[in-house]
């Protein structure tokens, strides 16, 4: 939805089985529905509130490549590329005031949710009592949508990553230090905020203790992003890219590409005539060529159009070819001379296996 992946966080399954749990039994047969039914208010708030500051960030230039949705709020992967045209260019609106912005129109559809929910309460079923206690409870679903809303209004307002407020914290934290320690910090107290509510929940309300967890596991999987996004920025493909390789010509036979690509651990191959890189085949394009035509050359099967790579460049500039492209091979250049070749299988390992080399490290 508006160009971003939409993923739904394994919390939300902890979230579906402390309601079933907590609240379903007193109310029996229908308890499970109910509990259900309350579960997908939640997801409907976040997802409407992720989804509004998407098309926000989108309309500023920074597109989100995907949303993994909490029940506390989500987590914006955004599109590299874009996001450093729109920081470095002409006109670039601060990272504060876009992060501000984006946070508004997310808490305003949630509180225009809420508003229109408590009206139709209010007006039509008086009796179900808006102040009622528990706010958020099974077996009043109508009043769970007002107070889902605002509640997620309220916990956005905290300056916790990756909550808005957090967000926009982080944003005020980079003014005076790098990036990378901004978002370092604003995890740090993320997580602590999360702590507290979750032994504040112990005292007060269980479900405190929900949205703790939730906190302290979407500070955590900011950690792992902003590790992650380091290791695209800071590492070069000459460091990753594989230099033992398989290579075919234009003029070997589809069976004897096949014959190759079975006894090797390649799943792509870039066609050399004699010194000179002219195109790149898959081991799927193989099959699927032989299939439709049977047995011809590499030349009529292979892509001639592809996308280069040199030595020195991050794996950033890489990974955003792959994933814009399509590409499953990117073929590494010097002085026009192929001296490496980058798949997606390779690069995806390499990035995790660097992650993980620099959080321990880290610690």
């Amino acid at each position: 939805m508006f160009g971003a992946d939409i993923r739904i966080h394994v919390t939300f399954l902890l979230v579906l089985v402390f309601v079933w749990f907590t609240e379903a039994p007193p109310q029996g047969p229908a308890g499970a529905g109910r509990g259900l039914a309350l579960v997908a208010i939640i997801l409907g708030s976040v997802l409407v509130h992720e989804l509004v500051q998407a098309a926000a960030g989108r309309r500023m230039g920074v597109p989100a490549r995907a949303i993994i949705l909490l029940p506390i709020g989500g987590v914006t992967l955004l599109d590299e590329g874009q996001q450093m045209a729109a920081e470095s260019g002409a006109g670039a609106v601060p990272l504060w005031k876009r992060e501000l912005r984006v946070a508004a129109a997310g808490l305003l559809a949630s509180l225009l949710i809420a508003g229109i929910s408590a009206v139709v309460v209010l007006s039509m079923y008086p009796w179900v009592g808006l102040w009622k206690l528990p706010l958020v409870h099974s077996g009043h679903l109508l009043r769970s949508l007002v107070w889902c809303n605002l509640f997620l209004v309220g916990f956005n307002l905290l300056p916790a990553y990756p909550l808005d407020g957090g967000r926009v914290l982080r944003a005020l934290f980079a003014r005076r230090v790098q990036s990378l320690e901004a978002t370092r910090q604003a995890v740090s107290l993320g997580q602590g905020i999360a702590i507290l509510m979750m032994f504040a929940g112990m005292v007060w309300n269980t479900w405190l203790v929900m949205v703790g967890v939730c906190l302290f596991l979407g500070a955590q999987l900011e950690e792992r992003s902003l590790v992650f996004h380091s290791v695209l920025e800071q590492v070069r493909l000459e460091e990753v890219m594989l230099t033992d390789f398989a290579t075919l010509s234009p003029g070997d036979t589809l069976q004897d590409a096949l014959h190759k690509a079975v006894h090797c651990l390649q799943d792509d191959f870039p066609v050399i005539r004699g010194s000179d890189m002219v195109g790149v085949i898959s081991k799927q394009k193989i099959l699927q060529a032989l299939r439709a035509s049977g047995n011809s050359y590499v030349q009529s099967a292979m892509n001639q159009v592809y996308e280069v790579g040199q030595k020195g460049e991050s794996l950033s500039g890489a990974f955003h070819k792959i994933t814009q492209g399509g590409l499953t091979l990117i073929p590494v250049v010097e002085d026009q001379r192929l001296v490496g070749i980058v798949t997606l299988q390779n690069l995806m390992h390499s990035m995790a296996m660097l992650a993980e080399s620099r959080r321990l490290r880290e610690n």
